[in-house]
């Protein structure tokens, strides 16, 4: 009989398993990702955690009752509050406020007669003391314990008898059952799986803090998006106020949906209107600046799109995207080139999303090639015009999803024009006095803007 393999050797990037040591992982590519660990013990023999089958027809269904933290946008990424028996993971940079939210969301549950449980294992409960009172964080249902090992962790919930539970982070924790570090990936996966486990059978929802790889992925194995049944991720710039969360998966909502915050001294507060946030430092009359709704979930934000063109001092013109996908500006310097013959290839293009907000729907196409051919002309657009619309390969606009809430947000805030798609206009409801542009190819958008 073969005997079992006293360790593996696991790539701490994908999970990849393999008896030997490689200096580079078959399955992600990664270079020096191989790590030792531990074979995992054999399973307990005991009793099966599978329920009996049932018919489908059979199941009953309850009205699902979620717990409001009290953070409307907080709520609104999570599908309108925290599910019981879920296991939510949120991830982000250092610093960007993971840990603050988590502890204002805790103390606004623990106010609507909840007891919480902030599982920290990376700072003192002095520490926690120091940040709660900084964010005037105050319950006496918000209860703190310290520590790395999970089985300690199950202990303790047995007499406190928590209705929400947050871990501090998850790359901290371990198992006895696994004798690999904290943070590898036996780790993280087997004390993910527990929490899981533990949720679904309590009906106790928790939180998971994930840290961020510098590719700006999770760190640990992949199979830990999985597991949860929400992921949220924190973004945000170091030099911006604000920050965004946003739901890249949701099994009780819809995904990608974001709430927005601004950081301050005394924790982070929620922006009821993101739109008159990202456009209140509009610069008046200035080429290359227009203004897009953007749908982030179902949400409307508008934002401004803001395009700097100019002739190269350099061989090679230099494409620089913040907060748009670089490849689609390229895409869309080709078409401008191709089909109306505005030719950019010998200028340094700069293309800004202001406010640090990303946006990747193809929506942004219109704003995008409108504020390039301003800032190449050296022509403003007028500020009460908003634009959305997909540009093809052969030059024409597309029509894009929800026209009329878009609108509707722009009407919202003052602005009385709106270029779209002519596929758009049809079926359009009754939007007062907004006036509808329609354009079905860019030569058509450069004669109405610029003729």
């Amino acid at each position: 009989m073969a005997k079992r393999p006293k360790s593996t050797y696991v790539c701490q990037s994908c999970g990849y398993q393999t008896l030997k040591w490689l200096g580079r992982c078959p399955d992600c590519s990664q270079w020096n990702s191989m790590v030792e660990e531990a074979a995992k013990p054999p399973m307990r023999k005991g009793g099966s955690s599978m329920d009996q089958p049932q018919a489908i027809d059979a199941i009953s269904l309850t009205t699902e009752m979620r717990l409001m933290t009290g953070i409307s946008e907080f709520d609104r990424t999570l599908g309108g509050g925290v599910v019981p028996g879920s296991l939510v993971l949120i991830g982000g940079d250092p610093g960007i406020g993971k840990s603050t939210l988590i502890l204002q969301a805790l103390e606004g549950l623990a106010n609507t007669g909840y007891r919480a449980l902030y599982l920290s294992g990376e700072e003192s409960s002095q520490q926690i003391k120091l940040r709660a009172q900084r964010l005037s964080v105050h319950s006496d249902s918000l209860y703190v314990i310290t520590g790395t090992c999970i089985d300690d962790l199950f202990e303790r919930l047995e007499p406190l008898k928590p209705h929400v539970v947050a871990v501090d982070s998850i790359q901290a924790m371990y198992t006895d059952n696994i004798a690999s570090a904290p943070g590898s990936v036996g780790q993280v996966r087997e004390v993910a799986a527990r929490l899981m486990t533990f949720a679904k059978k309590s009906g106790i929802p928790i939180f998971l803090i994930g840290h961020v790889t510098k590719d700006g992925s999770i760190a640990g194995p992949k199979v830990l998006e999985h597991l949860v049944d929400t992921v949220l991720y924190f973004e945000g710039d170091r030099g911006h106020v604000f920050r965004i969360l946003r739901s890249v998966k949701n099994r009780y909502g819809p995904t990608n949906e974001i709430g927005v915050f601004e950081m301050k001294d005394s924790g982070l507060n929620e922006v009821d209107n993101p739109s008159r946030i990202f456009l209140e430092e509009r610069a008046q009359d200035v080429p290359g600046s227009v203004v897009i709704p953007c749908l982030e979930g179902t949400r409307p934000v508008l934002v401004e799109i803001q395009a700097l063109v100019g002739p190269s001092p350099l061989g090679m013109p230099r494409r620089t995207a913040v907060g748009v996908d670089h490849n689609r500006i390229s895409l869309l310097v080709a078409v401008l080139g191709k089909r109306i013959g505005l030719e950019l290839g010998d200028q340094d293009i700069f293309v800004n999303v202001a406010g640090g907000l990303k946006v990747d729907e193809p929506a942004a196409d219109l704003g995008i090639v409108s504020s390039m051919m301003s800032s190449f002309l050296d022509r403003t657009v007028d500020r009460d015009v908003v634009f959305f619309g997909e540009v093809g390969l052969a030059g024409e606009i597309r029509g894009v999803s929800q026209p009329e809430l878009r609108i509707r947000e722009a009407k919202k805030l003052g602005f009385s024009r709106c270029v779209i798609s002519r596929s758009n206009m049809e079926g359009l409801g009754h939007l007062g006095n907004m006036e509808l542009l329609g354009v079905e190819t860019v030569q058509e958008l450069y004669d109405l803007l610029f003729r």
